[in-house]
């Protein structure tokens, strides 16, 4: 039987006090050593942070930045700035300095929490606070001792996370205490989950980790905690751990599939449950995942640092999720499908309302925020619904592009593409083209020890789809190249695209010159 959730006044006061303190919360393996800490150790940090930033003169609604690799502190930091009143703004070190730079100031942080290694990274005009090094002042900062976490004003800011930037400067999505606790109480309402352990590889800036990871605390799981994704790490943590529950971005569970030799010698028979987000999942994925890990039930989620990760769920017939299907809409979230012509429409762009839907975009009055007038977050997900309301994602409009006046969404290339029994992942990107004016290009990557080439590849896709869907240039990579986000870097793979095209027309021109010399 499912326990009810106890009633959570503020996003950073999860701990369920009537549960065992002594239990395990983190296992830290982020400094090269295991560490261990429990629900009591977690509680004591936290509180000691929330009772520094008071001290300091911080005033309620201030911001507080982390720029850092996942770490027991960086839990407990983010725990203990909202527990005060303050609003954590977890930053990507994987972007530019002047990007990270633009980023904590836009944010307007009073002081920033930092690891040694990004230290440098951080704003040199304000307080920089390290976790570790030979110079730490974490230990010297923080004031042991009690702490009552605040009750949250209803819409009260709890968190800035900002977007990757694809598409323009990064946004700030503003997300109250109240969305992320709504969040938490939705997916503990599913199951008792206290007993499992959950491995966090992917970055606490991103929703994926941070979300799993509020739910794991608020449930008293324990989580396994990763620095970064390896598949060495991540099959090393799964086994030396029990891990029961994995959550991952596909690129990083198709990284540990392809490592086969070390997954081979892996005992991975304690994994119950693996949710994959962030990205679409593959047909080929998918088996493979199966073939892996039978006795895993594996969820193909969705979710928005927008609005969240509660989205879809089971059939409420118990109907069967068809593979490729993200689920049938969750009953607390009201969804419909906008077509091109603006109704509602069986294929169309995802909109969505529940109270986990942001508040707002931080400082930026030059953006309209996508949330229609009766309160419908607008995501800019196209997806189709099929007759028993179950739905699937087809593409994103900012992906989108036009070839000779047909309209391509690469998402729907690619599941073709990974159909053939030889692709494990494909990644499809437009290049300017005379006559088409865009046209389809793709990164394959292919099984070890396949022979497949890209005629035949060609020939498969033009099989197996619309002739204006094929890819004009194919090329095999060994891996697609991964953004911060653990997400395939489309923007990479578009540049390199160029790059291949005007090198081979460099090599054809040269080729030309040559033969006519020699002609002459």
């Amino acid at each position: 039987m499912v326990s009810k959730a106890p009633a959570f006044i503020n996003l950073g006061s999860l701990t369920s006090t009537d549960r065992d303190l002594d239990k395990i919360a983190i296992i830290d393996l982020g400094t090269g050593e295991e560490r261990r800490f429990s629900y009591r150790d977690f509680e004591a940090q936290a509180n000691a942070v929330a009772r520094a930033l008071t001290a300091r003169g911080l005033v309620r609604g201030d911001r507080v930045a982390i720029l850092s690799a996942n770490r027991f502190e960086y839990l407990t930091t983010v725990h203990g700035i909202m527990r005060a009143g303050f609003v954590a703004v977890p930053v990507n070190f994987k972007f530019p300095a002047a990007t990270i730079d633009y980023i904590i100031h836009d944010s307007g942080a009073k002081l920033v929490f930092c690891d040694v290694q990004r230290f440098d990274n951080a704003p040199k005009d304000l307080p920089r606070i390290r976790f570790d090094g030979d110079n730490s002042d974490f230990a010297s900062f923080i004031q042991p001792g009690p702490f009552t976490a605040l009750v949250a004003k209803p819409g009260e800011s709890a968190m800035f996370l900002y977007t990757s930037g694809s598409t323009g400067r990064p946004k700030g999505v503003v997300l109250s205490h109240q969305s992320h606790i709504w969040v938490v109480e939705q997916r503990m309402a599913a199951q008792d989950m206290s007993r499992h352990r959950f491995l966090v590889a992917a970055p606490l800036y991103h929703m994926n980790a941070l979300a799993m990871s509020q739910l794991a605390h608020a449930a008293s799981a324990t989580v396994i905690l990763l620095p970064q994704f390896t598949t060495q790490l991540y099959l090393h943590a799964i086994e030396t751990y029990h891990c029961t529950w994995l959550t991952a971005v596909p690129p990083m569970i198709a990284m540990m599939l392809n490592d086969k030799e070390r997954l081979a010698a892996t005992d991975l028979s304690s994994v119950e449950f693996l949710r994959m987000g962030s990205a679409p999942v593959s047909h080929s994925l998918l088996e493979a995942i199966h073939r892996t890990l039978p006795s895993a039930a594996v969820t193909n989620a969705y979710g928005t640092t927008e609005a969240g990760p509660v989205v879809f769920g089971p059939h409420p017939q118990k109907l069967p999720q068809p593979e490729m299907s993200v689920g049938y809409p969750h009953p607390n979230v009201q969804l419909r499908l906008i077509g091109e012509d603006g109704k509602p429409a069986n294929t169309g762009v995802l909109e969505m309302k529940s109270p986990a839907i942001m508040t707002g975009y931080h400082n930026r009055p030059d953006i309209k925020p996508p949330i229609t007038p009766d309160g419908f977050y607008i995501t800019g997900d196209v997806f189709r619904r099929d007759e028993n309301d179950f739905y699937f994602f087809v593409g994103r409009t900012d992906d989108m592009f036009v070839s000779g006046g047909e309209n391509i969404f690469p998402g729907e290339v690619e599941k073709m593409l990974e159909t053939h029994p030889d692709v494990i992942q494909a990644c499809v990107v437009p290049v300017p083209d005379d006559i088409k004016g865009t046209k389809p290009v793709a990164f394959v990557v292919a099984h070890i020890g396949s022979d497949l080439t890209e005629s035949a590849l060609k020939e498969y896709a033009l099989k197996n789809a619309p002739a204006y869907q094929h890819p004009r240039s194919i090329w095999f990579v060994d891996s697609l190249p991964l953004a911060s986000t653990n997400k395939v870097d489309r923007n990479a793979l578009r540049e390199l695209a160029a790059e291949k095209l005007m090198s081979g027309k460099a090599h054809a021109a040269q080729s030309l010159n040559e033969s006519t010399t020699a002609r002459r």
